[in-house]
């Protein structure tokens, strides 16, 4: 059965970014449907993590407009963006090499906790309460990404693959509306890949979340995507259903190539 792709809860209009005179991005439309896989693609500076980093407030950009829920944002900070429901992974591995893997993903949680900092060094009542609650939250990332056998062990010990997979656990225990995932499957092995791109889709199917992914492997974007906006030197030059996209000839003369 289909899934079902229901109202756009992102629409950014006319998005440019610039760096001093330098463009990153230039007069960039497209919207985001919810429970819909939006995949960004492009070549190499094509500005799609720049574009992200404008979804979660790391950028503002100069001119352009992003609604988020019907409701305009302006001079979004990232921890505003995820108090409201966007989680990110990032290009590089963002972890905390040091700790396990279980207190890496219960970061995740950090805007969810009320109970403030003496409270949880003196292990109150309170907050042993709220401890327990997301640490349960977490058991249930945790199996669901099926790392149950490395939850105790320091992330900086994990194959690549797997680190891979503990940042999205994280950005997973947040509970997010939105999830961001900037090339999630860069670095990995054919194996690697499928078992990245069918969490991908379970997340996106039995959690309901809304994903926005960057990928360059073009096989994986073509296979899971719902709608594919394609970027190249930060103008938009595509935007559709993966089979439109594959078959427009800008995109192939600017990125896919012939042999695509």
């Amino acid at each position: 059965m289909a899934r079902e792709i229901g109202e756009v809860i992102l629409d950014l209009q006319n998005i440019s970014l610039r760096f001093g005179g330098v463009k990153a991005l230039t007069d960039i439309s497209f919207n985001v449907r919810k429970h819909e896989i939006r995949a960004i693609i492009g070549p190499n500076g094509a500005g799609k993590s720049s574009m992200l980093n404008v979804i979660n407030g790391v950028y503002h950009p100069q001119e352009g407009t992003i609604m988020f829920h019907g409701k305009p944002r302006k001079d979004m900070e990232p921890h505003m963006a995820a108090s409201q429901g966007i989680a990110r992974t990032f290009q590089n591995i963002a972890l905390f090499k040091g700790m396990s893997v279980l207190d890496n993903i219960m970061t995740g949680r950090n805007l969810m906790m009320k109970s403030n900092f003496l409270q949880h060094a003196l292990f109150l009542g309170s907050a042993r309460r709220e401890e327990i609650e997301h640490r349960k939250k977490v058991e249930e990332v945790i199996e669901f990404l099926e790392i149950q056998s490395i939850r105790k062990t320091p992330v900086g010990r994990l194959p690549y693959g797997l680190q891979k997979r503990v940042e999205l656990a994280r950005a997973l225990a947040a509970e997010p509306s939105l999830l961001l995932l900037d090339e999630p499957m860069a670095g990995m092995n054919v194996e690697e890949k499928q078992d990245m791109c069918r969490f991908v889709l379970d997340v996106n199917d039995q959690f309901g979340t809304t994903i926005v992914l960057i990928e360059h492997d073009m096989g994986v974007v073509m296979d899971i995507s719902d709608r594919v906006v394609v970027l190249d030197y930060g103008k938009k030059i595509g935007d559709g259903v993966p089979d439109e996209v594959k078959n427009d000839p800008a995109v192939i003369e600017a990125y896919l190539g012939t042999s695509h």
